[in-house]
């Protein structure tokens, strides 16, 4: 049952992820794997916020089996965002298409190559017309936020045109917008990303990029140059440009700051950024200022690294507070 009003709306890749258990090992030779874990970033995201206390939710598509009921790797994702809270009525289980996955690997320097099965799974169903549903529109009744992602934008036209109408939709109720760029080159080239993530940047009043995204999206040499693009003529908006473990970097019209990150021993990356978006909306929507929103990330980010497993290192608001309280910044 959806608690109205939300306070953060999110849509896309619903998946699990399997990923290797050693550094070094390509996709294309023979190894090891982990897994499922449930993941997908919009629903990393949409985790992490509900532990923080949020009131959110997320759409998306699962696979089902011919009865209706949602296939194994559905319900891996399905029974982690109720235990988590998180609304599922805009989660749909579709017969005849398999819950979508992620074969991820590592390399020893932080790097990760995917490869995805999207389009053709039940993730790759998203398009407009699941916005008709009178349930699913009723998502926007009030909504405080709308969280965009860009890997969300790239799986496919319908998914795009979908991203495109929530937009609209969220813009006429009232609804702050978060941009963060996150983008998938195995599923959409820069130049095209450009182009598809022009209408959700000139809308945001929030965007999350990392420092190498600015600069990609910008055409910017260096990441002032990026932010100061991002920000013109923006007298309202927050660009929050992350660096890592190093932190990240709050951006306005007249203002910037640097924030430290926090150290932590490092176990899985994977949806670290996630988190960071999920804490920083949290608290700017909480009613913090960037600045202190952005430490609260960083703490969020730090810690989603220190476990193995997408969602496994989305904080609870207690832990994220104890953390920040003995935690150690560069």
């Amino acid at each position: 049952m959806t608690i109205y009003p939300l306070d953060i709306l999110t849509f896309g890749e619903a998946l699990v992820e399997i990923m290797r258990t050693a550094l070094d090992v390509p996709l294309d030779h023979a190894g090891g794997f982990t897994g499922p874990y449930p993941s997908g970033a919009p629903f990393i995201f949409a985790v992490q916020a509900a532990r923080l206390g949020a009131t959110v939710s997320a759409i998306g598509c699962i696979g089902a089996a011919h009865d209706g009921r949602p296939d194994a790797f559905g319900r891996n994702l399905l029974d982690q965002l109720i235990t988590d809270g998180v609304d599922t009525s805009g989660v749909i289980a579709l017969p005849g298409y398999t819950t979508g996955a992620a074969f991820v690997a590592y390399t020893t320097g932080g790097a990760r190559d995917f490869v995805y099965h999207l389009r053709h799974a039940a993730a790759g169903q998203l398009s407009s017309a699941l916005l008709d549903r009178p349930h699913i529109a009723a998502l926007f009744d009030k909504l405080r936020c709308l969280h965009i992602m860009g890997s969300s934008l790239s799986m496919h036209a319908d998914a795009l045109a979908l991203g495109v109408h929530m937009l609209e939709t969220a813009r006429a109720n009232g609804a702050k917008i978060s941009f963060d760029p996150n983008i998938r080159p195995q599923l959409m080239p820069l130049d095209q990303a450009r182009a598809a993530f022009a209408p959700f940047i000139a809308a945001a009043d929030v965007i999350l990029p990392t420092a190498d995204e600015a600069m990609l999206l910008t055409g910017e040499a260096s990441v002032e140059a990026a932010a100061r693009a991002l920000t013109a003529g923006k007298s309202g908006r927050v660009v929050v440009i992350t660096h890592g473990a190093d932190g990240c970097t709050v951006y306005s019209a007249d203002e910037t700051t640097h924030v430290s990150g926090f150290i932590v021993d490092e176990v899985d990356p994977t949806g670290a950024g996630d988190c960071f978006d999920a804490g920083f909306l949290v608290r700017w929507l909480g009613g913090d200022t960037p600045q202190h929103a952005a430490r609260y990330a960083n703490a969020c980010g730090a810690l989603a690294v220190t476990v193995q497993g997408p969602m496994a290192g989305a904080a609870t608001r207690a832990q994220v507070e104890a953390f920040m309280q003995t935690a150690k910044s560069l």
